[in-house]
């Protein structure tokens, strides 16, 4: 008995192994693809949810990205960065904060949500299965250091064909989860710098705050 168990221990071992080297390898592709780009537009929408409070809301956005600078909208807010400083929006407050691009978070970044395996999670591979119609390649991610970390597990759908993230499902530690789904992708469009400079004279009334 002892030896069967030494026996399905080393097996278990080994199909984990080779399950994350199979998901790893099918990460290094998404993120290659997305850091060739010199520019890309996306357009998604996002489900938020939590039980406990009883949320649940889902709001639809799109985003710019060229190197180190983005665009995006989320519903009615609109985050801007030139890669050093990013402004923040908030329509409902009539308020702009502006802090360093280093504090983006992973969601605020189109490409930084679309690379967010990169570093401090474990990957493991789940399984093949088709959504909206399209073969994909399900991954979980963990957190390196779950004590420190937002999300305790996210859920990554990747297109087998064009390796592309096709949804993102973030359980936070608060219970709160996010659901990202990718409903257009477009590589290499022209885009002009004017795209990442904010312009307080288009925004009269707001109050800007700085970190």
């Amino acid at each position: 008995m002892k030896y069967l168990l030494i026996l399905i221990g080393l097996f278990t071992t080994t199909l984990t192994f080779a399950q994350d080297a199979k998901a790893q390898g099918i990460l290094d592709k998404a993120s290659a693809k997305i850091k060739g780009q010199k520019s890309f537009y996306v357009e998604f929408s996002a489900q938020i949810k939590n039980s406990s409070s009883g949320q649940n809301e889902t709001v639809t956005g799109k985003g710019w990205v060229k190197g180190s600078k983005f665009c995006a909208t989320y519903g009615e807010n609109t985050i801007i960065s030139n890669g050093v400083k990013t402004w923040t929006i908030v329509k409902e407050e009539k308020t702009v904060y502006e802090t360093d691009a280093s504090e983006d978070g992973d969601g605020m970044n189109p490409k930084k949500l679309m690379t967010i395996w990169d570093t401090g999670f474990k990957n493991k591979y789940e399984k093949e299965e088709t959504l909206n119609g399209e073969a994909v390649h399900v991954i979980n991610l963990y957190p390196k250091n779950p004590k420190g970390a937002e999300y305790h597990t996210i859920v990554l759908y990747i297109s087998k064909a064009t390796n592309e993230l096709k949804k993102a499902i973030m359980k936070t530690n608060n219970g709160t989860t996010m659901t990202y789904t990718l409903t257009k992708f477009t590589s290499n469009p022209t885009v002009e710098d004017t795209k990442f400079v904010f312009d307080a004279k288009k925004y009269p009334g707001y109050h800007i705050v700085k970190d």
